[in-house]
């Protein structure tokens, strides 16, 4: 027993020292002691693999059973890791020249190894065999006839292809060491601030009181904690625990209450100002600064909610169902005041990402200091060196699955630019959706719902738009535009059976089936699968600036969500005919035009049928006074 002990006790301060080191190795590389970008990412590979290893045991019914095997990972993850950061001269000229030598070898075929079992071990098996398809690809599809056949590959290029800057060491893995971890350890520091229960504290106070109080209160905190954490099982587990319980007490069923937090967590990804992880492989691959990205993702990210906060409304006005009493609420201005030290980084970080565009690695850094800052500023709630530690292990503890995702992801997008197969299958969508890009876009939303089921966003989005993206592109898409569509599709794939990560979460809180908590996700998350046809085939829903077409863009924006939500939930203030629903679905095909006539007259058929049913109900609240 004191064994034990004296081993977990190890193991945490082992992890701690880790993570401060791992925190700070990232913070200086953008700062004070810049290396080169191959050996930058292979530290961040090497720390995030030891951590996978520290925090995912062989044996999860008994830690210490295998720990031999964990520790050995961790010595052959080291070793592996410091060839390329101790031989770096070599290493780069052996990738230029493709003269293979057995250590090269002998390391890549053993980080290979390293980095699927990572994976398996983080996200299960369905990456890992995706991965383990594509080398089998790379190594028999010589012998395949047709289209799919290639010129053959032998081992040795295969592996060298994975220890490369085309694999594990690529694009995913860089920007998941230069991007993803600062806005990770940032969003980390903020909860150790105490931002998820302030964020929480705030959206009860201004949604709690009002009908259908519960669900609203689920939608604005996990919009608030989403766009921070970037991560949907995370938001619904952080933000579920509370809302959940609280939603089936007022009066929702326990598949609604369910529902409704798995797709307003799944919308965090798609939150500015962080977003998800995949959003900063989308700013890198496309091309398209960040802040760009950010700014573009506003609109159809309001309208994800709009849509979702509305029909939350409609359910209430459906059932009756009332909002907390005001007794039991937190004070708003009570509330507010103890945010004020977290808005500032929050502004800070805002300010020098779309105003300055400095770089975002840059903003998260300096909005990490005004953290610590205001923290250390704040009487009432100092900050301590304790919650600075904590924000380190926190932010270490939220690497594991990035760098799993990111690396595995690696091995396929490199298996794709060895074999072609990427541009292959571009072709091939090209080719069955022929000169129609509505049909070109079905297909798409179909592999990357299919490939995003158990997946990560960031590995779906990374394999999708490796695969996608260029068909899109090559029929007419605008480029951010294709991204986009595919990121939300990777995401939306969260709440969509059979497999569907966030509402698994979400039933497990509810108490309730998950089939049924995911299809009635289906149902409330509609705009998800909608708002990315949208703004392809209407960029103007990505535009963004104070000029007369964001305002038109907006309205019509306000519009096509109420009249979603309407036609839908077919209530208003109280139950509507058939008829009136296909008037809202008329309402949202004009709205959404980018044509200003078409659109107005959308507006006006809106206002109508809106304007009427709400009028009308309150003649009747009148005369029921009277």
């Amino acid at each position: 027993m004191e064994q034990k002990l004296t081993y977990d006790k190890f193991k945490k301060y082992f992890v701690i020292v880790l993570s401060i080191f791992t925190g700070l190795l990232h913070i200086g590389q953008f700062t004070f002691v810049p290396m080169e970008s191959i050996k930058f990412y292979s530290w961040h590979l090497v720390l995030g693999l030891i951590l996978v290893f520290l925090y995912k045991p062989a044996s999860k019914k008994n830690p210490k059973k295998f720990v031999w095997l964990d520790w050995l990972c961790i010595v052959l993850t080291v070793i592996s890791g410091a060839y390329v950061i101790l031989n770096y001269d070599t290493y780069v000229v052996i990738m230029q020249t493709g003269k293979l030598t057995t250590g090269l070898y002998v390391f890549g075929l053993i980080v290979t190894v390293l980095v699927i079992e990572a994976t398996r071990r983080c996200l299960g098996w369905i990456l890992p065999i995706i991965s383990l398809i594509t080398v089998a690809y790379a190594l028999f599809g010589g012998n395949l006839p047709g289209i799919l056949g290639h010129r053959g590959y032998s081992f040795q290029r295969v592996v060298t292809t994975i220890f490369s800057d085309q694999g594990v060491l690529g694009t995913a893995i860089g920007v998941s060491a230069s991007n993803v971890f600062l806005f990770l350890l940032f969003a980390a520091f903020l909860s150790a601030s105490g931002a998820d229960k302030i964020f929480q504290d705030i959206s009860i106070a201004l949604t709690g009181k009002k009908r259908g109080g519960p669900a609203k209160m689920a939608v604005v905190a996990s919009c608030l904690f989403g766009s921070i954490s970037g991560s949907a099982v995370a938001n619904v587990v952080s933000t579920g625990a509370f809302t959940i319980p609280l939603m089936k007490r007022q009066g929702y069923q326990k598949r609604f209450a369910g529902a409704v937090e798995a797709v307003a967590s799944t919308g965090g990804q798609i939150m500015p100002p962080i977003m998800g992880a995949a959003a900063f492989v989308l700013a890198d691959i496309s091309g398209t600064p960040y802040g760009t990205v950010c700014l573009a993702a506003l609109l159809p990210a309001l309208m994800y909610y709009l849509t979702l906060f509305k029909m939350v409304d409609l359910e209430s006005v459906k059932y009756g169902l009332q909002g907390v009493p005001e007794e039991e609420l937190p004070n708003l201005k009570e509330s507010v005041a103890k945010g004020f030290k977290l808005f500032i980084p929050l502004a800070i970080l805002l300010f020098l990402l779309l105003v300055v565009q400095t770089t975002p690695m840059l903003a998260a850094i300096y909005a990490m200091i005004a953290i610590i800052v205001c923290g250390f500023l704040d009487k009432n709630d100092r900050l301590t060196f304790q919650n600075i530690i904590d924000g380190f292990v926190e932010g270490g503890k939220s690497l594991p699955s990035v760098v799993a995702a990111c690396a595995c992801a690696g091995i396929v997008t490199g298996m794709f630019a060895l074999t072609g197969l990427g541009l292959k299958f571009s072709d091939f969508i090209v080719s069955m959706g022929g000169s129609s890009i509505i049909l070109s876009l079905l297909l798409s939303m179909i592999v990357c719902v299919i490939l995003g089921m158990g997946l990560p966003t960031t590995a779906s989005y990374i394999i999708c738009a490796t695969a996608i993206a260029p068909a899109l592109v090559k029929i007419g898409v605008m480029p951010l535009a294709a991204h986009m569509f595919l990121l939300y599709f990777a995401c939306i794939s969260a709440i969509t059976p059979p497999v569907a990560v966030a509402s698994y979460a979400a039933a497990g809180l509810a108490e309730e089936n998950p089939m049924k908590v995911g299809f009635t996700a289906v149902k409330l998350g509609i705009a998800g699968f909608v708002l990315p046809f949208v703004f392809t085939l209407n960029t103007d829903y990505l535009h963004m600036s104070f000029d007369v077409l964001t305002l038109f863009t907006w309205v019509s924006a306000f519009v096509v969500c109420y009249a979603a939500a309407c036609a839908i939930q077919g209530y208003v203030e109280q139950k509507i005919t058939i008829f009136e629903r296909i008037g809202y679905v008329v309402v949202i095909c004009t709205a959404i035009q980018s044509s200003f006539i078409i659109s107005l007259v959308g507006w006006a058929l809106f206002a109508a049928l809106y304007g009427g049913r709400v009028m009308q109900h309150k003649k009747q609240m009148k005369a029921t006074a009277a």
